[in-house]
């Protein structure tokens, strides 16, 4: 995996998906390398000062951002990133948490979701990707948007933030929904499953090049070995699909 480049201090600007990962293995790619990685966490989407959209169009700099492609494509139309940059990293999907030793809702088809949601005192959901879509799009489709609408509750995630489970945890939210690697990990909680495909969008989890990115081949270095074959395990484990290696 060395590049034969000299080593280099590498700015990644990374959400909350796939940070599990990127911490992981990060340790294995400075030794490698020798490259220093320094991370900055924010939201893929939102309305979040700490949003990585945000960050670089105040001018933030940034080597590297992985991150929801929903967010890279918000990045693209405001001209922010290196065309062609893109690698694609791993596939994620929205999920559903309650609290540890709770019931678990059917919320295996679209008329048991409604009725699960419908039935709930208090739902969480992010304020990055998937509680955009979410509170803009899903609860819509399931026709309870408005029937929910004063029991929901977006929660701001990392660094200042917390993860949705959290929330559920402690009781303050008796559904939880978020992607599913920041909901299985945390402690308290019981993962009841992914939502059905009709509300389920295509999420994956992607990094880039911003087009200030000062060391690209140390960038790029770091997205091949986020994408290769010998991390399908790592991406497994925190509750992602691999995709092929390409």
């Amino acid at each position: 995996m060395a590049t034969g480049a000299a080593a280099a201090d590498v700015k990644v600007m990374i959400s909350a998906g796939f940070f599990a990962v990127y911490e992981e293995l990060g340790p294995a790619f400075e030794k490698s390398t020798g490259h220093k990685l320094i991370t900055t966490r924010g939201p893929s989407v939102g309305d979040s000062p700490e949003s990585i959209p945000t960050r670089l169009s105040r001018g933030e700099a940034a080597d590297v951002v992985i991150m929801d492609g929903v967010g890279v494509d918000l990045l693209d139309q405001k001209d922010l990133t290196r065309p062609g940059s893109r690698v694609p990293l791993a596939e994620s999907f929205i999920g559903m948490v309650v609290r540890a030793g709770q019931p678990k809702p059917d919320i295996s088809t679209m008329d048991s979701l409604r009725k699960t949601l419908l039935a709930a005192k208090s739902i969480a959901y992010s304020d990055s990707s998937s509680g955009t879509y979410l509170s803009t799009i899903g609860f819509k489709k399931l026709g309870v948007a408005d029937e929910i609408a004063g029991k929901t509750r977006k929660v701001r995630g990392p660094p200042s933030g917390e993860p949705v489970a959290a929330v559920v945890a402690r009781g303050e939210a008796e559904l939880g929904f978020q992607q599913v690697p920041e909901l299985i990990h945390v402690p308290g909680i019981d993962f009841v499953g992914t939502v059905p495909s009709e509300v389920q969008p295509p999420t994956l989890y992607v990094g880039a090049l911003p087009k200030n990115s000062q060391q690209p081949d140390a960038a790029l270095a770091l997205l091949h070995f986020l994408s290769s074959a010998d991390v399908a395990a790592v991406i497994t484990k925190a509750g992602m699909k691999p995709l092929p290696p390409h």
